[in-house]
């Protein structure tokens, strides 16, 4: 399974290392966010990872919803528990890090999983700054440039079915509405099968820190993620087999 070097199973428990789920960011969805970085003073695991692991294991439903309750750190012991129409995924606190519902048709074909997983994640890495730039210049309003958050809240999957041949995924609607300085984006994707409309897929993000836009200072933001990109593509293309902790967080 592709996922198996993103995670470890250890006493029946998933844990996700940072460097595990910096890994996925940058080579699966493309997401160089640097709240990803194994460095990074406010790490988090990726949604999109978890999204992954949780269909891989537990089947794609014609209906799914993911909430996401917090943000998870590297290292983290997690349990799935799983009843008929919902998994939660929670530490051995009882701390709950995604509330998953589920109905309709269910499959467990693996190159299905697999295919439509790298349509969605690739998807999703494409938020910033492609989608959220001109979302939020648009709405005259921006992140903090300092400390820019972009937060998932929820995404939800509704197929006709799951006859799923070269699944993709096509954005086609993006809003923006600012409430004091949290700004809440909702995204709108068509999910096509051999170029057919099949079904959709919605995600809702948080934007924390929300000022006026500023071109410049926007303009250092994406100066900055294509700088962090071509580091980290620089990184796994290289033959490397040294210590991947002191590489990745060089620079």
């Amino acid at each position: 399974m592709f996922l198996d070097r993103f995670h470890s199973v250890q006493d029946g428990h998933v844990v996700i290392s940072a460097l595990q789920a910096s890994q996925f960011a940058k080579e699966i969805a493309g997401d160089f966010n640097p709240i990803h970085d194994p460095d990074a003073r406010r790490f988090c695991v990726p949604g999109d990872l978890l999204f992954a692991i949780i269909v891989a294991r537990f089947g794609l439903s014609e209906h799914m919803t993911f909430r996401f309750r917090s943000l998870l750190g590297e290292g983290v012991p997690l349990r799935f528990v799983e009843s008929e129409s919902t998994i939660d995924v929670c530490d051995d606190a009882g701390k709950v890090y995604i509330e998953v519902t589920r109905n309709g048709d269910l499959t467990r074909d693996e190159q299905l999983i697999e295919d439509i997983t790298r349509a969605y994640v690739s998807a999703s890495g494409k938020n910033f700054p492609h989608t959220l730039k001109p979302l939020m210049e648009s709405n005259g309003v921006m992140f903090n440039p300092d400390r820019p958050m972009v937060m998932y809240e929820s995404m939800s999957l509704s197929l006709d079915n799951l006859d799923l041949p070269s699944p993709g995924l096509e954005l086609h609607n993006a809003t923006l509405e600012a409430a004091g300085k949290r700004g809440n984006v909702l995204l709108e994707y068509r999910v096509t099968a051999d170029n057919k409309p099949v079904g959709e897929v919605t995600k809702r993000l948080i934007l924390s820190g929300l000022r006026p836009y500023s071109p410049e200072a926007m303009a250092g933001v994406i100066e900055e993620f294509y700088r962090l990109k071509a580091r980290g593509i620089d990184y796994f293309n290289k033959d490397n087999t040294g210590d991947h902790n002191n590489a990745n967080s060089a620079g």
